[in-house]
């Protein structure tokens, strides 16, 4: 495996753990070709036995993954191939698909924020660990004038349940890790100086493990089949995003700074203002 051919992606195996750093600068958007990276690499290591765990980290410590790019829907064209893969999810449901049935076990260590489809990434992984101080997370779709596309509706519904879901979706906000780990959305909020550490404990731990008793304890605990659910949220994501109002709200989005690190530092406010200003 050539793990020198990414653009996006720094991937390092050791002891049977893939660290995969995302760098993607400024801000770390989950762009068509991090897309691409990242089916490629999900793919190669799913044949990989010597590998037990996954953990993905960021190069920026501000901004674990930030969203979806916003010319994404410019790229659709060329990204088509890799959605025909799987016909049961769309193009961006099919990288969290991709990490929920991936054979190792993954990990997300999440120093910065996450929002949308950094969001949606983050609720496909097996595990996620975030810095209490520094940590955040939003489902911010609807600020955008649509819902989320990637997985987003079903992975929350099924991590923190109905009414907690439809608080995330439908206010946008983003929340701190103590708040995501009282609701069920990540698994625990470490202090940021210990959270090095602690992941690594945890991925060695689990990588030391028989790789019979990592597949035993996966295939007892498999993800729900979301399909029905993943087919509902594409139609509703596919209705909105192609009307007037989320276009506006895109492209004024990245007039007032979206995807530079000072927009995105407060991107929540920054979107009302957009909203408001229409």
């Amino acid at each position: 495996m050539n793990l020198d051919l990414y653009t996006t992606l720094r991937v390092a195996i050791d002891a049977g753990v893939a660290r995969i750093t995302l760098d993607n600068p400024p801000v770390n958007v989950l762009s068509g070709t991090m897309i691409r990276e990242l089916h490629d690499v999900l793919g190669t290591l799913r044949n990989d036995d010597s590998v037990r765990v996954v953990v993905f980290s960021s190069a920026d410590p501000e901004f674990f993954l930030a969203h979806v790019d916003i010319h994404i829907l410019d790229e659709m064209d060329g990204l088509q191939a890799i959605a025909d893969r799987n016909p049961d999810a769309n193009l961006f449901q099919g990288v969290g698909e991709l990490l929920r049935h991936q054979p190792q076990v993954t990990i997300v260590k999440l120093a910065g924020t996450a929002r949308a489809g950094g969001a949606e990434f983050v609720t496909a992984a097996d595990m996620t660990f975030a810095a209490r101080e520094t940590a955040g997370i939003g489902q911010s779709e609807v600020l955008m004038g649509i819902v989320p596309g990637g997985g987003g509706t079903q992975y929350l519904r099924e991590r923190v349940g109905r009414n907690r879901a439809l608080e995330l979706l439908l206010t946008g906000d983003l929340v701190d890790a103590d708040t995501a780990a009282a609701y069920g959305w990540i698994n625990r909020a470490v202090p940021a100086a210990e959270l090095d550490a602690f992941v690594d404990q945890v991925a060695e731990r689990i990588a030391a493990l028989s790789p019979h008793v990592i597949a035993a304890a996966k295939r007892l605990v498999p993800p729900e089949d979301l399909s029905d659910g993943l087919r509902a949220e594409n139609d509703a994501w596919a209705d909105l995003v192609s009307g007037d109002l989320p276009a506006r709200l895109m492209a004024g989005a990245l007039e007032h700074g979206a995807q530079t690190p000072a927009g995105e530092r407060e991107l929540e406010s920054l979107m009302r203002r957009v909203a408001a200003d229409l």
